[in-house]
């Protein structure tokens, strides 16, 4: 019984110590069905760390995080490095310059700064810090909250419309509308993209320089990889959708693959409408052309969006604590593009019968000393009744 009492008390003195070690608990799916997610073009970016604040510290939860991405997942497959992260509203604009730093160059959404980039289709970005505060246009993908009528209306509008999603809250899974999904489906004028997709396609802007030439009847283009680009935005290597007028002429053979004009999702490849031929190509690639004829040409410059679209649709998974739960309603709708805004999962998130277990432990505890302390006093009375009787004044002799 000692034995037990003690193991009793040696458990509840020691596990509290244990617990505070361990903050939170990683979610393993993305080592498994992340990979799949990176492959068809999502991203992964960060959410925050159950153990830190943003506004006390977002140095430390930036960097936190971003080494919590790192180590287990490419952020996309155009780079390993996450670009993308959720910040609260409050923080200023010092302390999204420190995010910045630790690599993530797009904060949202509607996170207070008064740069702002795509609050509306004329909120076009000027600059990387307007890049601190993206917008939340057409709403949620949650069903009864989704709005379809004022998402398709911003999708007409133009720009960058970025949806939320949260795959369950206090432990129930949320449904999506599939209405609007559907609706999605058919638009073939949207882009499909992610947050980190859409500012590494803007940042080329900042800073490009290509070669091209017309040797016969072969058109030459690269989009040069420098080192001074590569130092002047932080972004990943995505292909950009550039415009080039061959006068009519026509393409009979490519280095790059066709491409059709209803393509939404971000690739290499080539298309042609009339003298105009648009051509999507990472930076560093050159490609040719072989034509019908040796024109006139001219590089007219890139589009506003890949493959010439009118509007960008991005969908941010807002604190992605399990891939699977929050993705799995979305496997055969391989069109959408989501940023999975990630984080581990908090130490009682899921283990809400931890406090239940330790105050059993104590209640078994304190139950055993009182048995066992009853147990002697009873032990010790019925000794007492057996001992025999002493005459006063007698001695041992």
């Amino acid at each position: 019984m000692r034995l037990v009492v003690l193991a009793m008390l040696l458990t509840a003195m020691f596990a509290p110590s244990v617990l505070a070690d361990v903050e939170w608990e990683e979610d393993g799916w993305l080592a498994t069905i992340g990979l799949d997610h990176v492959e068809n073009g999502n991203e992964f970016g960060c959410y925050g760390m159950p153990n830190l604040a943003w506004r006390a510290d977002p140095g430390a939860v930036a960097m936190e995080c971003k080494d919590y991405i790192e180590s287990r997942i490419d952020a996309s497959k155009w780079g390993n490095k996450p670009l993308s992260t959720y910040t609260p509203n409050d923080l200023t604009a010092a302390q999204h310059t420190t995010i910045s730093k630790m690599g993530f160059v797009v904060h949202g959404d509607n996170t207070g700064q008064s740069s702002t980039a795509w609050h509306s289709s004329n909120d076009t970005p000027e600059y990387e810090y307007d890049w601190y505060d993206l917008g939340r246009r057409g709403g949620s993908l949650e069903k009864g909250i989704a709005d379809i009528d004022s998402l398709r209306a911003e999708l007409d509008k133009g720009g960058l419309v970025n949806m939320y999603w949260i795959g369950r809250i206090d432990g129930i899974t949320v449904r999506h509308d599939s209405e609007l999904v559907e609706m999605l489906s058919q638009r073939n004028d949207v882009w499909f993209t992610t947050w980190g997709e859409a500012y590494s396609y803007w940042s080329v802007e900042r800073c490009y320089e290509f070669d091209h030439n017309m040797t016969s009847f072969t058109l030459y283009f690269e989009h040069l990889d420098t080192i001074a680009c590569r130092s002047a935005t932080n972004s990943w290597n995505i292909p950009v959708t550039w415009i080039a007028n061959i006068s009519g002429a026509s393409v009979i053979d490519s280095n790059l693959a066709p491409m059709a004009e209803e393509d939404s999702n971000t690739v290499e490849g080539y298309r042609q409408e009339g003298d105009i031929l648009y051509f999507s190509v990472r930076m560093g690639n050159e490609i040719y052309f072989n034509l019908t004829d040796e024109v006139d040409y001219d590089i007219v410059g890139r589009t506003q969006f890949f493959n010439n679209k009118s509007s960008a649709l991005t969908i941010a998974g807002h604190s992605t604590t399990d891939l699977f739960l929050w993705s799995k309603r979305f496997v055969d709708d391989d069109f959408l593009r989501f940023t999975w805004l990630i984080t581990p999962r908090s130490l009682d998130e899921g283990l809400t019968w931890l406090p239940y277990a330790g105050i059993g432990v104590l209640l078994a505890s304190v139950s055993g000393i009182w048995l066992v302390l009853k147990k002697d006093t009873i032990d010790y009375g019925k000794a007492e009744e057996l001992m025999p009787n002493t005459v006063e004044g007698d001695d041992d002799e």
